[in-house]
């Protein structure tokens, strides 16, 4: 088994959630002690899983342009918003980390949008900048998981590594459950160069046509 150290609740809030589109849903709101980051992530446990079921659960790196902005860049925002409902109708947790621009930072990910604007794509741009590729390590993850006592779970995900990852870290993935396509004008190269580079499991002809915004459910 990986050898890191436990983490354990520090407090557990509830908080009403009220998104723009008139959505809301009640969730509690999970702060830790002991993650091997230092990070202040947070848990979001929506819903109750059905008995026996696998909890839920979505691995959502902060991204405040997307997130809060309503950048149109990505698709973070409609992911972030699907995904609390998903979760909720079928009981899990959603763990927002702390991990802006794949974890290089606020201020990195505004200098690679400036060198994707002369044409690189969001990888080369982050190469061209000294940076990583992706720069995100779930242990802290894995951590939150063990501490709300979940070591089964399916994944809210179309990112491969993400799923490796956590079985690397001990954690049991049955599912990997994709999440809709929320494509624009603006971010279908960022999505493309998602399935090219690092095999995400988003359909490449979607994401040819230029649609506006659109949000595919996974079955």
């Amino acid at each position: 088994m990986p050898d890191f150290p436990a983490a354990t609740p520090r407090a557990r809030v509830r908080v009403p959630l009220r998104f723009q589109d008139g959505y809301g849903v009640d969730a509690d709101l999970v702060t830790f002690h002991g993650l091997v980051d230092g990070q202040e992530h947070l848990a979001i446990v929506l819903g109750d899983p059905a008995p026996g079921a696998a909890p839920l659960v979505r691995l959502h790196s902060e991204c405040l342009t997307g997130d809060v902005f309503g950048s149109a860049r990505c698709d973070c925002g409609p992911q972030l918003r699907e995904a609390v409902e998903r979760i909720a109708d079928r009981g899990g947790v959603l763990l927002y980390l702390r991990q802006e621009g794949r974890g290089i930072g606020l201020y990195n990910k505004l200098d690679a949008y400036a060198l994707q604007d002369q044409g690189l794509d969001t990888y080369e741009a982050n190469a061209a900048l000294g940076l990583p590729e992706d720069a995100r390590d779930y242990t802290a993850a894995a951590q939150m998981l063990g501490a709300l006592g979940i070591d089964e779970l399916d994944l809210l995900s179309n990112n491969p590594d993400k799923a490796q990852q956590l079985r690397d870290l001990g954690v049991g993935v049955g599912r990997r459950v994709p999440t809709g396509v929320f494509t624009t004008a603006h971010n279908v190269r960022y999505l493309r160069a998602k399935v090219l580079q690092t095999q995400h499991t988003l359909p490449l002809p979607e994401l040819t046509e230029l649609t506006g915004l659109a949000g595919l459910t996974a079955g």
